[in-house]
């Protein structure tokens, strides 16, 4: 067994009370706290001062996908309430950009609430534009805590993400105990949010304006951006004793070939990661271009434990792995890169891409948590207790951290 495996999740615990738990986002985005981590020295301040901790030719990472109206409150005919919740497309296909532009029939797994009530198919009347669009949604049975439910309608001028859109609600964390309302379309989505697809925000990136993302550049700080579409999985806790007992879920990676010279264009920088998916993307790219340098098989699909088993993946360099990539492209005469990771980075894993990075503070107990030990080491413990001593808000409407290592 790996010894990574052996790592006790009690100790990546820290007591959060309830009451700082950050229900709503501030009046302001960036006016959330800002907790700076300088090579082990902390600050406080706030995050519209980001720019001041900064470095002129640093690089900032965000992830550009859009939080989708994943939650559907239906009824069945006798008046039970059925909750729906849509996790990723399964046919026709399983690209999200294809699956949401598809008309007439869907088919997505997802969890479902109240299931037992759910013995016929149900209607959905879906108010758009003057008129009523009618969807059937009938499921395949539970596989494993999910459904296979398959979305059906005649208008064939509607699309998935059009009466989704209309009809569903933003998926708030199950740690924000309260429903959805009109603030949440607004602030549980970043201002940059483009491709449609997760069903969780990339928490770091709710804090930037518009403002704060002039600042940056007229400091001459880049910003590049990658997609990875954020799965309900990232709240999903870990109940075993060991990590090794632990399955990481799948998230889907979707990267132009112009970003990824981009990303090589820029390699000179120092390159922070603007939250954990971006990061979990990144470290994701190196191992899929160090596979394909070392004609590792299924290389576009990262798995939980192989960067820690395969040693000699880590030997790859930075730039020849994404050129890999690029080659791989040219030789399959495509556009776009299309991956999944089930990657866990963990307090020894070996960071190849990502410099520093910008997060909320994170759950006890969490695969995040463990994430930011990879940074920080044990100082994650000294952040953390600093920022309960001084008011910090916690989780995905709370404050903010730095962390350049």
């Amino acid at each position: 067994m790996l010894k990574e495996q052996d790592l006790y999740i009690d100790d990546y615990d820290y007591p959060l009370p309830e009451e700082r738990i950050a229900y709503y986002p501030t009046t302001q985005r960036d006016k959330s706290k800002l907790l700076v981590y300088n090579e082990g020295r902390l600050t406080d301040s706030r995050f519209d001062h980001l720019p001041d901790f900064l470095n002129a030719h640093d690089l900032l990472i965000f992830n550009d996908s859009k939080v989708i109206h994943a939650r559907l409150l239906v009824h069945n005919t006798t008046g039970a309430a059925i909750e729906i919740f849509c996790l990723e497309p399964l046919a026709p296909t399983s690209d999200p950009a294809i699956a949401f532009a598809q008309t007439g029939e869907v088919t997505w797994r997802c969890m479902v609430g109240n299931a037992k009530k759910w013995k016929h198919p149900l209607d959905i009347v879906v108010p758009m534009d003057g008129r009523e669009v009618h969807i059937t949604a009938m499921h395949g049975g539970n596989d494993n805590g999910t459904f296979a439910v398959t979305f059906h309608w005649e208008d064939p001028s509607v699309s998935f993400a059009e009466w989704i859109e209309h009809y569903g609600k933003i998926p708030l964390p199950p740690y924000i105990k309260r429903d959805a309302d009109a603030t949440d379309e607004q602030r549980y989505q970043t201002v940059y949010a483009k491709y449609d697809g997760s069903v969780a925000a990339p928490t770091a990136g709710l804090h930037f304006t518009p403002a704060v993302l002039e600042s940056l550049q007229a400091k001459g700080i880049a910003a590049e951006y990658v997609t990875l579409h954020v799965g309900a999985g990232t709240f999903k806790p870990v109940s075993s004793e060991t990590i090794g007992g632990h399955y990481m879920h799948e998230e889907k990676i979707v990267l132009s070939r112009q970003r990824i010279e981009s990303l090589l264009s820029l390699l000179s920088r120092r390159r922070i990661a603007v939250g954990t998916t971006v990061t979990r993307t990144l470290e994701s790219l190196f191992i899929i271009g160090a596979k394909l340098t070392s004609g590792r098989p299924n290389p576009l699909s990262v798995q939980q434990w192989e960067m820690y088993e395969d040693l000699e993946l880590r030997e790859v360099p930075l730039e020849q792995s994404l050129a890999a990539i690029l080659q791989y492209l040219d030789a399959k005469g495509e556009e776009w890169l299309h991956a999944t990771t089930r990657l866990i980075i963990l307090p020894t894993y070996p960071l190849r891409v990502v410099q520093g990075l910008i997060t909320n503070f994170h759950q006890p107990k969490s695969t995040l948590l463990l994430l930011i030990s990879a940074f920080l080491g044990d100082d994650w413990k000294k952040i953390y207790h600093h920022a309960l001593e001084h008011d910090y808000r916690f989780l995905s409407y709370g404050d903010s951290n730095l962390y350049l290592p």
